[in-house]
């Protein structure tokens, strides 16, 4: 009998669990391993003995996807692939090869890949015309195009709406055309890393008042050639013609609370019946401030809409907590919404690799970011060896791997209106819109009903009843109608 490859453990852990996958690798026989590393095979020879079992010997797809086809399930981009090389995605049978490969080595494959799917010529699907659902066939039109890393969207009403683009600008679209200049006399942000203007969301008293809350990236003023601390601000001002005017600042971190990283900004807002305004900040990269009631980072904010203080926030009398914090222990928030019907607050949040969360958010509750979770480190390291710990809220639903969850909203007083009530869930990594049906705080059922559009940003309800999707790569907005109900005699 022939000595089993070192491979042939791989192969067959595509098809079986996850523990088969890591064991598969760990068994198999080192020395062939350490043979092929002295002969420093190239890109082509490692991926013909690692991945083509599954993944065919032309890249054409098997008993996993095609690797030519323009379409990458858990991620394009080059260290989306590393990752899900080196160290799996369990829950899909796709197996680690940190023990079997080098990190060169699997840069090789990547390289290899990368090319052969040049070579092929293949194209990423266009953006479909319609897609199907369980309960609608749904059209899917592009209303805008040509923005620059689009971020969030809300309506002023049904035919109005304000995009904000992360390098800072903040664009009008209205009667179905982008306007061709932005917004004049918006603040300056720091659009690096994944800083930028992030959020723009209409205050509950619009047409009465005018007002309207951004969330962006603000920098600290430096002298000479220092990188400038920055952190989430919160302003709101009003929109004459072309022109942001009346600028207030809502909330702005004390200056010692600036930090130097440049991710993990969070940031949505939104507004309660009661008259608050909530938005989140990420923990910024260090996660364990997320637990530390001093600092602004990873965490839920409540303020009242003229940016002062609510009286019953649950951390205002506690020794050296920032007063205007709601709940706690929060990676980074990106997605926020207000149930319409129960006024419930719930928001999204990005985990590491794996453990991405939705969670009803409840005031003074510490939602565990780092101590406990579902994800682990990029390295493949664990975060925490705890999933729940007394005192901690457990999400209502977690992803792993994770999706990158972003934007989400309820659909309300919509043209779909068998979905009224469900929650929109949109991701980055997967290219997905999922619409989520929830009953007592619990996910009962999840639909994809949009995919590989482009990396979903945010999600809308709108007030034309029809259902907005922001994506980036491509850069855009779609609409969303149903021009077909599949069981029109069940309402």
């Amino acid at each position: 009998m022939k000595p089993r490859h070192p491979f042939i453990s791989a192969h067959r852990a595509c098809m079986g669990s996850a523990r088969a996958s890591f064991l598969g690798i760990s068994l198999s026989l080192a020395t062939p391993l350490m043979a092929l590393s002295q002969d420093k095979p190239s890109g082509e020879e490692l991926y013909a003995q690692a991945c083509a079992q599954c993944h065919g010997q032309e890249l054409q797809g098997g008993l996993a996807q095609s690797l030519t086809d323009a379409v990458w399930q858990f991620g394009s981009s080059r260290s989306a692939i590393f990752r899900n090389i080196k160290y799996g995605i369990s829950d899909f049978s796709m197996p680690a090869f940190e023990q079997a490969l080098s990190d060169a080595q699997i840069n090789q494959v990547i390289d290899f890949v990368m090319a052969s799917e040049k070579a092929s010529g293949s194209v990423k699907p266009p953006i479909p015309d319609s897609v199907h659902t369980l309960d609608y066939k749904v059209s899917v039109e592009t209303v805008a195009s040509g923005l620059d890393l689009p971020w969030g969207i809300d309506f002023l009403d049904s035919g109005k709406a304000l995009i904000t683009e992360r390098g800072g600008h903040l664009r009008l679209w209205q009667n179905g055309t982008l306007a061709p200049e932005p917004v004049k006399g918006i603040p300056a942000v720091l659009a690096e890393g994944q800083g930028g203007l992030l959020d723009v969301s209409k205050g509950p008293h619009y047409a009465e008042d005018g007002w309207i809350y951004l969330s962006y990236s603000h920098a600290q003023a430096v002298d000479g050639a220092n990188k400038p601390n920055a952190m989430t601000r919160i302003v709101r001002g009003r929109l004459e013609g072309n022109q942001w005017t009346d600028q207030e600042v809502i909330f702005e971190a004390p200056a010692d609370r600036y930090l130097g990283t440049r991710h993990h900004y969070g940031s949505r807002i939104v507004f309660d019946r009661q008259g608050h305004v909530f938005f989140s900040i990420g923990d910024r990269g260090l996660s364990d401030q997320a637990q530390d009631l001093s600092r602004p980072n990873g965490k839920i904010h409540r303020l009242n809409l003229d940016g002062s203080l609510p009286a019953d926030n649950p951390f205002i009398g506690i020794h050296g907590a920032m007063p205007s914090l709601f709940t706690y222990g929060n990676r980074n928030p990106q997605g926020m919404a207000v149930d319409p019907v129960s006024g419930a607050l719930w928001a999204a949040e990005h985990g590491p690799m794996g453990g991405d969360e939705l969670n009803h958010i409840a005031g003074g509750a510490n939602y565990g970011w780092p101590i406990i979770t579902y994800g682990r480190n990029y390295d493949g390291a664990s975060v925490s060896e705890f999933q729940r710990r007394i005192g901690m809220q457990q999400p209502a639903l977690y992803w792993k791997p994770s999706i990158a969850v972003c934007g989400i909203d309820f659909v309300h007083n919509s043209q779909f209106t068998r979905w009224n009530g469900k929650l929109l869930v949109g991701a980055l990594k997967y290219e997905e819109v999922r619409l989520l049906d929830i009953e007592a705080d619990r996910v009962i059922h999840q639909e994809i009903i949009l995919k590989h559009a482009g990396r979903v940003r945010d999600v809308h309800s709108a007030p034309d009843g029809a259902i907005y999707v922001v994506t980036n790569g491509p850069d855009a907005i779609l609409r969303l109608q149903p021009v077909h109900d599949n069981n029109p005699s069940s309402e």
